[in-house]
C-alpha cells in the first residue's frame, strides 16, 4: 500500500457518532484471513453495515446515499480501542477513508493509521458536530487546521507523524532519509 502525501485535503464527510468503536467492530475477526493489506474494505463495520440477509443496512450512515463517496469519517471518543490489530486501519483505508476525526483514539490504532497513510485528528465534540453537519471539509495538515465554510479548528499532531504524512513516507522511507549517515557509520565501524 503506497502512502500518498497529505497536505491540503478536501473530502466528503460521514458521521458515525458512536463512542468506544473497537477494532472488532471495525473489522470483525472472522474476516482476518488475508495475508495482504488489501481487500478488507468490504468487511469494514460488517456487523453494522449489513442486515442479516446480507443487504445494506439503510440506517447505517455510510450506506446512506447522501454520504456515498465520503472519505472523512467523523466519530466519537476512544475510536479504535480493543485489540491492536492493524487490520482495522487497513479496512478503513481500503473502504476509502483517508481522514478520521474523533474525540480520542486508542494509541495503537492512532499509530496504525499514520503508518498506513491515514490522518487521525482529535477534536472536541462541538467541533466534530459542526464538521459533521457540513457536506465537505478541508484539512490543511501543514497548518494543522480543519475548516468548513466560515469556521476553522486547530488540531495537534506530533511533528514526526506530520512529517511522515505530509511527505508520504513509511518507516522504511524514513530510515532511508538517513542512508548517508548509516553508510558513514558502517564505513567507520568496519572491522
Amino acid at each position: 500500500m503506497d502512502i500518498q502525501p497529505i497536505t491540503t485535503y478536501t473530502g466528503k464527510v460521514v458521521p458515525l457518532f458512536n463512542d468506544n468503536i473497537d477494532t472488532d467492530q471495525i473489522i470483525p475477526k472472522v474476516h482476518l484471513k488475508r495475508i495482504t493489506k488489501s481487500g478488507f474494505g468490504p468487511f469494514a463495520f460488517d456487523e453494522w453495515r449489513y442486515l442479516p440477509d446480507g443487504t445494506n443496512n439503510p440506517d447505517f450512515n455510510p450506506n446512506k446515499p447522501e454520504f456515498s463517496g465520503a472519505t472523512i469519517l467523523i466519530t466519537g471518543d476512544n475510536f479504535g480501542c480493543g485489540s491492536s490489530r492493524e487490520h482495522a486501519a487497513w479496512a478503513l483505508k481500503d473502504y476509502g477513508f483517508n481522514i478520521i476525526i474523533a474525540g480520542s483514539f486508542s494509541d495503537i490504532f492512532f499509530m496504525n493509521c499514520t503508518k498506513n497513510g491515514m490522518l487521525p485528528i482529535t477534536l472536541g465534540e462541538n467541533e466534530r458536530k459542526y464538521l459533521a453537519s457540513q457536506k465537505e471539509i478541508t484539512i490543511d495538515l501543514p497548518n494543522q487546521t480543519v475548516s468548513a465554510n466560515d469556521k476553522s479548528f486547530n488540531f495537534q499532531i506530533d511533528e514526526t507523524w506530520k512529517h511522515k504524512l505530509v511527505n508520504g513516507l513509511d518507516d522504511i522511507a524514513i530510515t532511508l532519509e538517513y542512508e548517508d549517515l548509516i553508510e558513514q557509520y558502517e564505513n567507520k565501524n568496519k572491522g
